[in-house]
């Protein structure tokens, strides 16, 4: 049978092409339902206030560097969107005096035009967003040096060369519109994907790489970051890859409510619970990794009634 044109843009793939039964089911999800859809491989966490949830979230960077040593360096991946957790970590290292020389850090993404990745002087570049509002407040006696700090470039050489020799405890993500971690988006419906999108399997295969952005991914950081202002959001990116995803020992997905919406909190979640992957919803793929986390805000998980406004 096949399978539904997209509702939001046609030459794409997107979760609107997935069976109608399968939306109905995820729209239908109380919050007492998500709580319940945990199991081995795959933990449900929620937080019943805003400063609960970044401070659990600051946290996964500072055990995770504080596990780390000289000959067995540890580090973690992180994204931008959402920030709210990056000056609490920096505090958090500062306040309690906790040495993170040997930690490393990876960048998820970075904005590109014309094939190379924006400076750092770009008003939306995610690695200054990164060293503005946590590593440039580090103290210069705990941080780790530059060296361990890995920005994906468009040449992705360098970048995928430093996650070996060095363990990831946890990669984490949030979730956008299109139900992506980093820009790891859905593809055109076109050429050997016009007919379905591409399987598990070879989407798993793809490692850190340029890719062309969802139009929903580009209307999306439009409203989150640059005021509604389509026409300045890049329309390609830098973005780890899935092969990158599975090096890191944990997965840990974080919901504020902000960026993906409550039908989009929900359905993530039941795939993954259910084993139900396909690559028109990219986080679903997670389904497959050994150690997920998803971690919700109670106040940002809504409902999906129809309410007009």
């Amino acid at each position: 049978m096949p399978r539904n044109l997209s509702q939001i843009a046609p030459q794409w793939w997107d979760y609107t092409t997935l069976e109608d039964e399968l939306i109905r089911d995820a729209a239908s999800l109380s919050a007492r339902k998500i709580k319940g859809l945990s199991r081995p491989g795959f933990k449900v966490v929620f937080y019943d206030t805003l400063e609960a949830f970044y401070l659990a979230e600051a946290l996964e960077y500072v055990e995770t560097w504080k596990s780390s040593t000289e000959d067995n360096p540890v580090g973690i991946c992180g994204p931008i969107g959402p920030t709210e957790q990056l000056p609490l970590v920096a505090m958090l290292v500062n306040e309690l005096q906790i040495d993170i020389r040997s930690g490393h850090f990876w960048g998820m993404d970075e904005w590109c035009v014309n094939g190379k990745e924006v400076d750092v002087t770009h008003p939306l570049s995610f690695e200054r967003a990164d060293r503005h509002l946590c590593f440039d407040r580090l103290r210069r006696s705990l941080k780790m040096p530059d060296s361990n700090l890995h920005f994906p470039k468009a040449d992705t050489s360098s970048y995928r060369a430093s996650w070996k020799g060095v363990r990831c405890a946890v990669m984490q993500g949030g979730q956008g519109d299109v139900k992506h971690w980093a820009f790891n988006d859905p593809p055109r419906r076109q050429g050997r994907y016009k007919s379905a999108p591409p399987s598990p399997e070879q989407y798993r295969k793809l490692a850190t790489r340029v890719v062309e952005l969802h139009p929903l991914t580009i209307a999306q950081n439009a409203r989150t970051s640059g005021g509604g202002n389509i026409s300045i959001v890049p329309t390609e990116a830098v973005t780890v890859g899935p092969r990158e995803t599975w090096m890191a020992d944990k997965v840990s997905i974080w919901h504020a409510g902000t960026h993906d919406n409550p039908f989009g909190q929900r359905l993530t979640a039941l795939m993954v619970a259910k084993g139900i992957p396909d690559s028109s919803v990219p986080m679903s793929l997670l389904a497959d990794h050994p150690n997920v986390q998803f971690n919700f805000y109670t106040g940002g998980i809504g409902s999906c009634d129809v309410e007009m406004h």
